[in-house]
């Protein structure tokens, strides 16, 4: 038996979801008239007016095959940002069950348990950004529920040490370790998806939004053992994923070749504006990137930033943020995006 059954919310081990009419009937052929749809199409001109198959089978026959999986052990959200709002109401009793983030990382993992009212803990990166097992040893608690490793980090674009994360998933079993790899496809390093038949509380998310350049469908994908998914699939709004984005998915999961072309373009543009900063004297350091970003340390970023906003160059101000003083988030562009950025910063007068 495994240990999710002990994490999830009682009350929701016994919930009987909603049933729709495309849980009841899943063939493809027949005469539909079981789900109150508009029979003549869709005022849209597409082929929209039928619903769409609420659990996702064919992306998650094909997604299984692509990352060495189970189709079972696969959640498909409205962007990972569902998943990361589920698993929070899965497992976290609010006012009662906390969760642990490792500043500085990604914002939505606060605001979403702040929206449930689940007390978020935190333990300061170090100042190479990795994660201090010391200082979480002393947050982590009963009611721990979750630990959230970004990997590559955002906003800091690096890797995790994936000893560590070991190390956590062994010293918490009983505690949800959940690895968001966003921006796995840019880093030279297997997913943690593979281990999963090691650890029954590993979750692993990833997104289309990146390296597949699909951010405005809002797909993500959670992948944990196959009794977290159930209770996933549960607690989900019917039909999160519309039809026209199960389709393009599906286009995009038998084109995976031009999914690594684009990394591969973004990976040297990466080098090349990692080298043309380096020579500029606004700059203070550039921090190592396994990701589509780089954070940058500059004398004075407000000016900075303040100036490329003037240009229309929209880079990210971390400037407030954990461990992130002076510094800027650029995600790399094209090439001739990282040339308009790098012609408005060599021009730039402090």
């Amino acid at each position: 038996m495994s240990i999710i059954n002990a994490l999830v919310r009682e009350h929701l081990l016994a919930l009987k979801p909603y049933s729709s009419a495309r849980d009841e009937y899943t063939g493809k052929e027949g005469v539909f008239l079981d789900a109150n749809e508009n029979p003549y199409g869709s005022v849209a001109g597409k082929d929209l007016n039928r619903y769409p198959d609420p659990h996702q089978r064919q992306i998650k026959d094909k997604l299984a095959i692509l990352k060495g999986c189970y189709p079972e052990q696969i959640f498909l959200g409205n962007g990972s940002d569902e998943a990361i709002d589920l698993i929070i109401k899965a497992v976290c009793e609010p006012k009662v069950d906390n969760i642990l983030l490792l500043p500085p990382t990604y914002g939505m993992y606060e605001v979403c348990a702040n929206i449930q009212q689940v007390e978020t803990r935190k333990s300061v990166l170090t100042e190479t950004y990795q994660p201090d097992l010391v200082d979480i040893s002393k947050k982590v608690d009963a009611h721990t529920k979750a630990i959230w490793v970004c990997s590559p980090n955002n906003p800091t674009g690096n890797l995790i040490d994936g000893a560590i994360i070991e190390v956590l998933l062994k010293a918490y079993p009983n505690t949800l370790i959940v690895v968001d790899e966003a921006y796995i496809d840019f880093a030279d390093v297997p997913s943690f998806i593979g281990r999963m038949g090691e650890y029954d509380n590993l979750v692993v998310l990833q997104t289309f939004s990146k390296a597949w350049g699909m951010a405005g469908l809002r797909v993500g994908m959670a992948f944990a053992h196959v009794d977290l998914i159930k209770v996933l699939n549960k607690i989900k709004y019917p039909y999160n994923l519309n039809l026209e984005s199960q389709r393009l998915i599906l286009e995009a999961l038998d084109n995976v070749e031009k999914k690594d072309k684009y990394v591969e373009k973004i990976l040297a543009e990466r080098f090349r504006l990692f080298k043309k900063l380096m020579e500029l004297s606004i700059v203070r350091h550039i921090y190592p990137s396994d990701s589509n970003q780089l954070l940058v340390k500059f004398h004075d970023a407000k000016a900075v930033f303040n100036y490329l906003i003037e240009k229309k160059v929209i880079v990210r101000d971390r400037t407030n943020v954990t461990l992130c003083d002076d510094c800027l988030r650029i995600s790399i562009g094209r090439g001739r995006e990282n040339r308009a950025l790098m012609a408005e910063l060599e021009e730039f007068k402090a």
